[in-house]
């Protein structure tokens, strides 16, 4: 049955008239599509109370008023406190398996499908005013009722949990299967885990790793590029919570010995994060690794990756050419794949025919058709571009070029009137062109098809909130090749560390880019099989700015670290 309009239901309960819900609807178009029940509050037409009133009315379900609640705080601890504060909930009763929790926002229905799959509990969901919810976090997690590091000396102290796990893996290594499941939904499993991963996604880390060693079980989170130790949950839980992540991911929980691959769909804080499940058996155990693909916070803008606006100016150039290649080169997680997506947002029209294929898809785009690749069916990159190329394509992009046969496909249809985008694994940009020959494509069609080549990296950006001045190492300068002369005149900088940054002194990342626009001097160079050097003065020459160079630029302008700038450039010969 059709859902009652909210304006409706203010009407009929006497709170706006007809006139009122008109400048309701007209202020919602104006202010670009708030909710309509949020604007009549800010114009003064009812209180928080009677619009969770009519709220409750719309959704068939119960308005309460939290202050006179007594919750118990065995209901309360259900919830940990970044789950509270994503979902912006408040557990009020637990009955049999069934959990009440309030909400200012329950046309949000996606909050009760996430708690039921995280907690394991049927949802009933109840409305609350939003200055209540407020009240009740405050009050309730602001002395943060539960850390990783209580869960887990909980768990450690936990004897019934110790003796479940114990009875599971009786049989070494013949795993009681129903125990282990059942170790899987305990509640401190569930709570560990969640909490993890909500954690990891509102600091906005990268990946997530479950490892098991011989005498720990290790939990590390990718932030900005670098791995973070958690504090490692008790070593006889490992299997338990392996097989919590493998029972999420809808995995074989009874396969233990081959790798397994798999995907989890949530949507934290209001937007979707996909998290790609690999799991990979070791000497000690299954070894987890998920990756994090937060689809709310990756911005599909090319004009936010990070290059300067000549740089920004030459790639559009080159993009929106009707055929050749354009190879964007780095190591895995430079940010390859978001500069390509942002290229292809930019070029999704509903004139033209774009497809992807790649392995896997990470981020799904309107417009576009995406193909995965599946090698264990002989779905490979080469079979796929194939395909591709009678399904009338304007734009395609390859995932990746691992060897000749791709390569030679993705010239073709480049030659045959297509722009092709695909990427590679080299150090720099004029490398790219030696790895192509080495890889067998003769020099005329690397002349005659490729039209730019960017190398990238990602590079930690200091926090602003504790960046200070300093005056760097003599190391620090060699390896800059700065004479300290030289130094004097320019200014260094690094993050002191605080709490927002977790005191790493970094938050967030900089893009620095390479930018190697093919011209005839370079294709004369290519043909004779020039060699890199060679390549890259031409280049610098065309106005290419180099990695090293981008680097030294964001150091100076306070953007970066010496430091990172080393570990992820190389100095030219």
């Amino acid at each position: 049955m059709a859902l009652k309009r909210i304006g409706q239901i203010l009407v009929d309960l006497g709170l706006i008239d007809e006139t009122q819900l008109e400048t309701m609807l007209e202020e919602q178009q104006a202010r670009g599509g708030d909710l309509l029940g949020r604007i009549g509050l800010s114009l003064g037409f009812y209180t928080d109370e009677q619009l969770g009133e009519a709220l409750a009315e719309q959704w068939n379900t119960t308005f309460i008023t939290l202050y006179d609640q007594e919750i118990p705080t065995d209901t309360l601890r259900l919830l940990s406190e970044p789950m509270a504060q994503l979902y912006r909930v408040i557990a009020i009763k637990m009955s049999g398996n069934r959990l009440t929790v309030a909400t200012a926002a329950p046309q949000k229905i996606q909050i009760a499908d996430e708690l039921r799959t995280l907690l394991g509990y049927e949802i009933d969901i109840v409305v609350a005013t939003d200055p209540e919810i407020d009240k009740a976090l405050e009050k309730y997690y602001s002395s943060d009722i539960d850390t990783v590091e209580s869960l887990v000396e909980g768990m450690e102290k936990d004897a019934e949990l110790a003796a479940q796990a114990a009875a599971a893996a009786s049989s070494g290594n013949a795993f009681d299967l129903t125990g282990i499941e059942a170790l899987a939904e305990s509640a401190p499993v569930r709570k560990l885990l969640n909490m993890v991963l909500l954690l990891a996604i509102r600091d906005g880390a990268s990946d997530i790793h479950f490892e098991p060693f011989e005498h720990e079980f290790r939990i590390r989170i990718k932030a900005d590029g670098v791995l973070f130790e958690m504090v490692p949950p008790p070593k006889h839980l490992a299997v338990a919570i392996t097989t919590r992540i493998k029972v999420m991911a809808n995995l074989d929980i009874a396969e233990r010995r081959l790798p397994q691959d798999g995907r989890i769909e949530l949507t934290v804080g209001g937007h979707p994060v996909d998290l790609r499940v690999s799991v990979l058996p070791t000497l000690f155990g299954e070894s987890v690794v998920m990756r994090v693909l937060d689809r709310g916070v990756v911005s599909l803008d090319l004009t936010k990756v990070g290059m300067d606006d000549r740089m920004l100016r030459q790639f559009r150039d080159v993009i929106v050419r009707p055929n050749g290649i354009v190879l964007v080169t780095g190591p895995t997680g430079s940010g390859k794949t978001t500069t390509l997506y942002s290229a292809l947002s930019e070029l999704n029209t509903i004139e033209d025919k774009l497809i992807t294929t790649e392995d896997p898809v990470e981020y799904d785009i309107d417009g576009i058709v995406q193909v995965p690749i599946d090698s264990s069916i002989g779905i490979t990159f080469a079979a796929c571009l194939r395909a591709i190329l009678r399904q009338d394509p304007d734009r395609i992009l390859v995932g990746e070029i691992r060897d000749v046969e791709t390569a030679e496909i993705a010239i073709q249809a480049s030659l045959t009137g297509h722009m092709v985008f695909s990427t590679l694994h080299t150090n720099d940009a004029p490398s790219t062109v030696t790895r192509l020959r080495d890889m067998g494509v003769p020099p005329f069609l690397i002349t005659a098809t490729v039209e730019a080549i960017l190398a990238q990296r990602l590079v930690r950006r200091i926090c602003a909130n504790c960046i200070e001045e300093i005056q760097p190492d003599a190391d620090i300068l060699a390896d800059l090749e700065i004479s300290t002369d030289e130094a004097v005149t320019k200014k260094f900088y690094r993050g002191k560390g605080c709490d927002k940054c977790n005191n790493t002194g970094y938050k967030g990342r900089l893009g620095l880019f390479e930018l190697m626009i093919v011209n005839d001097d370079m294709r004369d160079l290519i043909m004779r099989n020039a060699s890199t050097e060679d390549l890259r003065e031409a280049a610098r020459k065309a106005g290419m700015v180099t990695l090293r160079e981008a680097g030294m630029d964001g150091i100076f302008a306070g953007y970066t670290t010496a430091e990172e700038v080393i570990r992820e450039t190389i100095l030219e010969a």
